[in-house]
Protein backbone atom coordinates (compact mmCIF):
# COMPACT_ATOMS: atom_id res chain seq x y z
CA UNK A 1 0.00 0.00 0.00
CA UNK A 2 1.22 3.83 -0.39
CA UNK A 3 1.23 3.94 3.27
CA UNK A 4 3.82 0.89 3.70
CA UNK A 5 5.98 2.65 0.88
CA UNK A 6 6.04 5.29 2.85
CA UNK A 7 7.31 3.40 6.31
CA UNK A 8 9.41 1.54 3.81
CA UNK A 9 10.83 4.53 2.34
CA UNK A 10 11.73 6.20 5.58
CA UNK A 11 13.79 2.99 7.22
CA UNK A 12 15.66 2.85 4.14
CA UNK A 13 16.55 6.91 4.60
CA UNK A 14 17.72 6.56 8.06
CA UNK A 15 20.37 4.12 6.68
CA UNK A 16 21.68 6.09 4.07
CA UNK A 17 22.24 8.52 5.94
CA UNK A 18 25.21 6.90 7.30
CA UNK A 19 26.77 5.74 4.13
CA UNK A 20 25.94 6.64 0.43
CA UNK A 21 24.34 3.75 -1.85
CA UNK A 22 27.07 4.47 -4.38
CA UNK A 23 31.08 4.54 -2.73
CA UNK A 24 33.29 6.33 -5.10
CA UNK A 25 36.19 3.79 -5.66
CA UNK A 26 38.49 6.60 -7.68
CA UNK A 27 38.84 10.08 -8.50
CA UNK A 28 37.85 9.94 -12.10
CA UNK A 29 37.27 13.63 -13.25
CA UNK A 30 36.46 12.71 -17.30
CA UNK A 31 33.73 14.45 -18.47
CA UNK A 32 31.08 11.96 -19.56
CA UNK A 33 27.34 10.99 -20.28
CA UNK A 34 25.34 8.93 -16.90
CA UNK A 35 21.69 8.28 -16.96
CA UNK A 36 20.10 8.79 -13.40
CA UNK A 37 17.10 6.07 -12.84
CA UNK A 38 15.01 7.77 -9.78
CA UNK A 39 12.16 5.67 -8.31
CA UNK A 40 9.79 7.57 -6.63
CA UNK A 41 6.47 7.95 -4.48
CA UNK A 42 4.29 9.60 -6.72
CA UNK A 43 4.14 12.76 -4.55
CA UNK A 44 3.96 16.75 -5.48
CA UNK A 45 6.86 19.06 -5.28
CA UNK A 46 9.52 16.22 -5.30
CA UNK A 47 10.60 17.47 -8.88
CA UNK A 48 12.18 20.43 -7.36
CA UNK A 49 13.73 18.85 -4.86
CA UNK A 50 15.58 16.89 -7.40
CA UNK A 51 16.42 19.85 -9.67
CA UNK A 52 17.79 22.09 -6.45
CA UNK A 53 20.14 19.23 -5.97
CA UNK A 54 21.83 19.46 -9.41
CA UNK A 55 21.69 23.02 -9.45
CA UNK A 56 23.63 23.70 -5.99
CA UNK A 57 26.19 22.04 -7.93
CA UNK A 58 25.71 23.82 -11.28
CA UNK A 59 25.04 21.41 -13.30
CA UNK A 60 23.05 21.37 -16.30
CA UNK A 61 20.38 18.70 -16.63
CA UNK A 62 20.54 17.62 -20.63
CA UNK A 63 17.52 15.32 -20.75
CA UNK A 64 14.35 14.69 -17.62
CA UNK A 65 11.81 12.50 -18.33
CA UNK A 66 8.78 11.86 -15.40
CA UNK A 67 6.89 8.67 -15.82
CA UNK A 68 4.61 5.57 -14.01
CA UNK A 69 5.87 2.15 -13.64
CA UNK A 70 4.69 -0.84 -13.37
CA UNK A 71 3.78 -0.78 -9.56
CA UNK A 72 1.21 1.43 -8.22
CA UNK A 73 2.10 4.77 -6.74
CA UNK A 74 5.84 4.52 -7.57
CA UNK A 75 7.47 6.94 -10.40
CA UNK A 76 10.40 6.91 -12.02
CA UNK A 77 12.67 10.30 -13.19
CA UNK A 78 14.94 9.16 -16.01
CA UNK A 79 18.05 12.22 -16.19
CA UNK A 80 20.51 12.37 -18.42
CA UNK A 81 23.41 14.41 -17.28
CA UNK A 82 27.10 14.89 -18.38
CA UNK A 83 29.10 14.98 -15.38
CA UNK A 84 32.49 13.34 -13.92
CA UNK A 85 31.82 10.35 -12.07
CA UNK A 86 33.15 11.35 -8.85
CA UNK A 87 30.63 14.76 -9.05
CA UNK A 88 27.84 12.70 -9.94
CA UNK A 89 27.90 9.59 -7.89
CA UNK A 90 27.66 12.45 -4.87
CA UNK A 91 24.61 13.41 -6.41
CA UNK A 92 23.40 10.57 -6.72
CA UNK A 93 24.22 9.33 -3.20
CA UNK A 94 22.43 12.83 -1.90
CA UNK A 95 19.29 12.19 -3.48
CA UNK A 96 19.20 8.53 -2.13
CA UNK A 97 19.11 10.69 1.02
CA UNK A 98 15.80 12.53 -0.29
CA UNK A 99 12.65 11.28 2.17
CA UNK A 100 10.20 10.22 -0.96
CA UNK A 101 12.75 8.81 -3.27
CA UNK A 102 12.92 4.77 -2.95
CA UNK A 103 16.37 4.64 -4.87
CA UNK A 104 18.68 6.36 -7.06
CA UNK A 105 20.74 4.43 -9.74
CA UNK A 106 23.45 5.31 -11.89
CA UNK A 107 24.46 4.25 -15.24
CA UNK A 108 26.39 4.49 -18.30
CA UNK A 109 25.16 4.09 -21.64
CA UNK A 110 26.16 0.27 -22.09
CA UNK A 111 23.95 -0.68 -18.90
CA UNK A 112 20.68 0.41 -20.31
CA UNK A 113 18.55 0.47 -23.15
CA UNK A 114 16.87 3.77 -24.13
CA UNK A 115 15.15 5.77 -26.83
CA UNK A 116 13.82 9.08 -27.29
CA UNK A 117 11.34 10.89 -29.83
CA UNK A 118 11.96 13.27 -31.96
CA UNK A 119 8.87 15.59 -34.28
CA UNK A 120 9.94 18.03 -37.45
CA UNK A 121 7.75 20.18 -38.97
CA UNK A 122 8.59 21.04 -42.40
CA UNK A 123 7.09 22.97 -45.14
CA UNK A 124 5.38 21.18 -47.56
CA UNK A 125 7.31 23.09 -49.88
CA UNK A 126 10.49 20.64 -49.18
CA UNK A 127 8.91 17.67 -50.79
CA UNK A 128 8.23 19.73 -54.24
CA UNK A 129 12.12 18.79 -55.01
CA UNK A 130 11.46 15.44 -55.78
CA UNK A 131 11.64 11.99 -53.36
CA UNK A 132 14.71 12.45 -52.30
CA UNK A 133 13.95 13.82 -49.11
CA UNK A 134 10.85 11.07 -48.60
CA UNK A 135 14.19 8.52 -49.16
CA UNK A 136 16.07 9.90 -46.24
CA UNK A 137 13.51 10.08 -44.08
CA UNK A 138 12.60 6.49 -44.54
CA UNK A 139 14.74 4.14 -45.79
CA UNK A 140 18.02 6.00 -44.05
CA UNK A 141 16.93 7.09 -41.17
CA UNK A 142 13.98 4.88 -40.59
CA UNK A 143 11.24 8.23 -39.46
CA UNK A 144 8.08 8.17 -40.48
CA UNK A 145 5.47 10.76 -41.94
CA UNK A 146 2.97 11.33 -39.13
CA UNK A 147 0.68 14.37 -40.38
CA UNK A 148 0.00 16.37 -43.72
CA UNK A 149 -1.55 19.78 -43.83
CA UNK A 150 -1.67 22.05 -46.22
CA UNK A 151 1.04 24.31 -45.36
CA UNK A 152 3.03 21.34 -43.59
CA UNK A 153 3.99 18.37 -42.73
CA UNK A 154 4.97 16.30 -39.32
CA UNK A 155 7.87 13.82 -39.06
CA UNK A 156 8.15 11.35 -36.12
CA UNK A 157 11.71 9.99 -35.72
CA UNK A 158 11.85 7.40 -32.47
CA UNK A 159 15.49 6.64 -31.24
CA UNK A 160 18.95 7.99 -30.21
CA UNK A 161 19.91 11.38 -29.78
CA UNK A 162 22.60 11.19 -32.35
CA UNK A 163 20.46 9.65 -34.38
CA UNK A 164 17.68 12.15 -34.19
CA UNK A 165 20.09 15.32 -34.17
CA UNK A 166 21.66 13.24 -37.70
CA UNK A 167 18.28 13.58 -39.29
CA UNK A 168 18.03 17.46 -38.06
CA UNK A 169 21.22 17.87 -39.72
CA UNK A 170 20.26 16.52 -43.08
CA UNK A 171 16.55 18.30 -43.61
CA UNK A 172 18.20 21.87 -42.60
CA UNK A 173 20.13 20.82 -45.66
CA UNK A 174 16.74 21.41 -48.13
CA UNK A 175 15.34 24.13 -46.19
CA UNK A 176 14.30 25.82 -43.51
CA UNK A 177 13.04 23.24 -40.80
CA UNK A 178 9.61 25.40 -39.09
CA UNK A 179 9.70 23.45 -35.77
CA UNK A 180 11.53 21.21 -34.07
CA UNK A 181 11.05 19.12 -30.39
CA UNK A 182 13.07 16.00 -28.74
CA UNK A 183 11.70 14.26 -25.97
CA UNK A 184 13.76 12.92 -22.78
CA UNK A 185 15.28 9.49 -22.60
CA UNK A 186 13.16 7.17 -21.26
CA UNK A 187 15.69 3.91 -20.13
CA UNK A 188 15.26 0.81 -18.22
CA UNK A 189 17.93 -1.06 -17.22
CA UNK A 190 19.70 -4.03 -18.77
CA UNK A 191 19.53 -6.31 -15.30
CA UNK A 192 16.59 -8.71 -14.55
CA UNK A 193 16.07 -6.07 -11.49
CA UNK A 194 12.04 -6.10 -11.18
CA UNK A 195 10.85 -2.99 -9.27
CA UNK A 196 8.20 -4.49 -7.35
CA UNK A 197 10.73 -7.51 -6.33
CA UNK A 198 13.21 -4.62 -5.44
CA UNK A 199 10.81 -2.67 -3.30
CA UNK A 200 10.25 -5.83 -1.64
CA UNK A 201 14.05 -6.66 -1.29
CA UNK A 202 14.07 -3.09 0.40
CA UNK A 203 12.12 -3.66 3.28
CA UNK A 204 14.32 -6.88 4.11
CA UNK A 205 17.74 -5.57 3.82
CA UNK A 206 19.49 -4.43 7.24
CA UNK A 207 21.63 -2.77 5.13
CA UNK A 208 22.14 -0.18 2.06
CA UNK A 209 24.22 -2.72 0.12
CA UNK A 210 21.62 -4.10 -2.33
CA UNK A 211 21.50 -6.37 -5.08
CA UNK A 212 20.75 -4.24 -7.82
Amino acid sequence: SYGAIWGICFKYKIRMKKRGLYQLKDTEKNIKEYTLSVLTEDKAGLLNHITIIFNRRKMNIDSLNVSTTEVKGVSRFTIVVNSSKEKIIKVVNHINKLIDVLAAFLYEEDEIYYQEIALYKLSTKMFLKGDLIEKIIIRKYGAKILKIEEDHIIIQKTGTKVGTQKLYDELKKFGEILEFARSGRVALSKKKRKTVNFIKELEKTKSNKLNI
